[in-house]
């Protein structure tokens, strides 16, 4: 999370190249920070909750500024086109709406995360790489590919969400 502001600033700022490298520092502390927890049997309830806050603050970040007009010199394919973003931000917003929704009228807490929802955030994460690749070296031919991807995974992840926690209510309420 500290590195979030960092990022945010060297790339508002113009330093894509200083931003790719905070955004590859901070994936890595990430996997690294998660990889240690688990060895060692170091994982707690707030790092449960705080480790997602903060990848999907990174993501929200990142897209936000990665599709504002004047970041990167005229380039094709860039910024990041507004439905991309308002996909990944959208998928978030329905996850956390219904999960709240669920939990206020059942009570209901026992929601994790999918396979294909950490599969999109993994798809999201690779995506702004690529992205701040493209924005440092100039090569942004495979870009829309990018974000066709990103986006369908954002859909898909969003509606099997509501599908996996409709099936694990209904797994607590038979036992």
């Amino acid at each position: 999370m500290a590195l979030i502001p960092a990022f945010a600033s060297l790339l508002f700022y113009g330093y894509s190249g200083w931003a790719l490298a905070a955004f590859a520092v901070a994936g890595i502390s990430d996997g690294v920070d998660g990889f240690v927890a688990r060895r060692f049997g170091q994982e707690s309830e707030l790092g449960t909750i705080i480790d997602p806050i903060a990848d999907k603050l990174l993501m929200t970040t990142a897209f936000i500024i990665l599709t504002l007009p004047d970041i990167f010199p005229p380039v094709k394919h860039l910024p990041v086109p507004f439905w991309v973003t308002a996909a990944v931000i959208g998928r978030d917003v329905l996850i956390v709406t219904v999960a709240a929704a669920i939990n206020v009228m059942t009570g209901f807490r026992g929601f994790k995360p999918s396979w294909l929802g950490k599969a999109s955030t993994t798809v999201q994460v690779a995506a702004v790489g690529l992205i701040l690749i493209a924005a440092v070296f100039g090569y942004t031919f495979y870009l829309p590919t990018v974000y066709v991807i990103v986006v369908f995974l954002a859909v898909l992840s969003g509606f099997h969400y509501i599908y996996f926690v409709s099936s694990l209510m209904r797994q607590e309420e038979n036992e």
